[in-house]
């Protein structure tokens, strides 16, 4: 069992932290309050290779593994949670959608400039009305011709008025209820296809989120992703991927909160020493250490599980259930060392917590992954 990251992990890790550093921690306050999705930023990040770790060489990726893409998503939560979804979204939906289950044709039309950034991808799975019930999607598929015509709605969509390229899920046999759902291509600019974006949320503010709204969006059979009827079941391959880069995420937003509290509790000074020297707070710090740590070592394991081809379900739903409850926990643990600078924006730990919540709901909340590991369990066995 090796515990060390490959070289070329390492590489890609030093590469971003460096990039954010520089380009990203100094503004994401700003972006936060202003709710200002950085698209300049996103285009660098698409130039490092950040938006292709996945995507085969052959189409202008980096042609890397599961892990890589956890590594990066974690490097770059440790500055910004909103851009970290970004790139998540990006390299775990849609763009592996398309990596995964499109024709020759759709990966030579689409992947190539999904990688390099050029286009930015976006994934319509949760509607209005449903979130994890994906028996409750409304949103259908109809035969015309030689196409398809898709009315409906999407909701809370990541890259929702910036993408360019939407993998949007409809049902095109109501009667089979969730085994009766296909997934489409569509672009931005259709007839009939409109976003709607979604402002005022509590956390990962800068991350671009919208409604998507579909009016008789006329498309030929060539934009159908996959086979007839089985986009749920490619959907659940999509979503374990992502449960992998969404527990990245929150080890990077943990670390990130860690960080800040080990700069902060060693510069304020109470009762003639500094904070840090209080055993009440430097147990604070073993607790958040121990978690994070673990956190990390089970995304790492289902990252690797992911890329050896083994089974990693249930590990995948395990990551993201410790690590999101993790991040959560050690922000709150982070702003009570701030005390009540820690309640103001002046400090990065009241955002790193809002952004931090948002882990335990989005790819499957806390509640769906614990059932997935119940299930899994007692599948196996043991």
């Amino acid at each position: 069992m090796d515990l060390q990251l490959p070289e070329s992990h390492r590489a890609l890790q030093a590469s971003l932290r460096e990039y954010c550093d520089n380009r990203v921690r100094p503004h994401a306050r700003e972006w936060d309050h202003d709710e200002r999705f950085p698209a300049d930023v996103v285009r660098e990040l698409g130039e490092l290779g950040a938006l292709g770790i996945r995507v085969p060489e052959e189409y202008g990726g980096a042609g890397m593994d599961a892990l890589a893409v956890a590594v990066a998503v974690e490097e770059v939560a440790r500055a910004d949670g909103s851009l970290a979804l970004t790139v998540a979204s990006h390299n775990g939906l849609g763009t592996s959608h398309i990596r995964l289950f499109g024709s020759d044709e759709q990966k030579r039309k689409y992947l190539p400039k999904l990688a390099t950034g050029e286009w930015l991808g976006a994934w319509g799975l949760t509607e209005p009305g449903s979130g994890s019930d994906a028996a409750g999607m409304k949103t259908t598929a109809t035969r015309k011709g030689d196409g398809w015509v898709l009315d409906g709605a999407k909701m809370f969509i990541t890259q929702g008025t910036v993408g360019h390229t939407f993998v949007v899920l409809a049902r095109t046999s109501p009667e089979k209820k969730q085994k009766g759902i296909t997934a489409f291509i569509l672009e931005k600019g259709m007839p009939g296809f409109s976003q709607r974006p979604i402002h005022g949320k509590m956390g990962m503010r800068s991350s671009d989120t919208a409604e998507l709204i579909l009016e008789n969006v006329e498309v030929p059979d060539s934009q159908r992703l996959g086979e007839v009827d089985q986009g749920f079941i490619d959907t659940l391959k999509i979503l374990d991927g992502g449960r992998i880069t969404i527990g990245a995420l929150a080890v990077g937003l943990a670390q990130a909160a860690l960080d800040e509290s080990l700069r902060y509790a060693q510069e304020r000074s109470a009762f003639d020493q500094p904070i840090a020297d209080f055993q009440a707070i430097r147990w604070f710090f073993a607790d958040m250490k121990t978690e994070l740590e673990a956190a990390r070592l089970l995304v790492y394991r289902a990252a690797a599980l992911a890329d050896s081809g083994k089974p990693y379900v249930r590990e995948a739903s395990i990551a993201k259930l410790f690590a999101s409850e993790v991040a959560t926990r050690v922000a709150n643990k982070a702003l009570q060392i701030h005390g009540g600078y820690g309640y103001t924006r002046e400090f990065p730990v009241e955002r790193i917590l809002r952004d931090a919540k948002l882990c335990e709901i989005g790819e499957g909340t806390s509640e769906v992954q614990r059932t997935i590991i119940a299930r899994e369990t007692f599948r196996a066995g043991s």
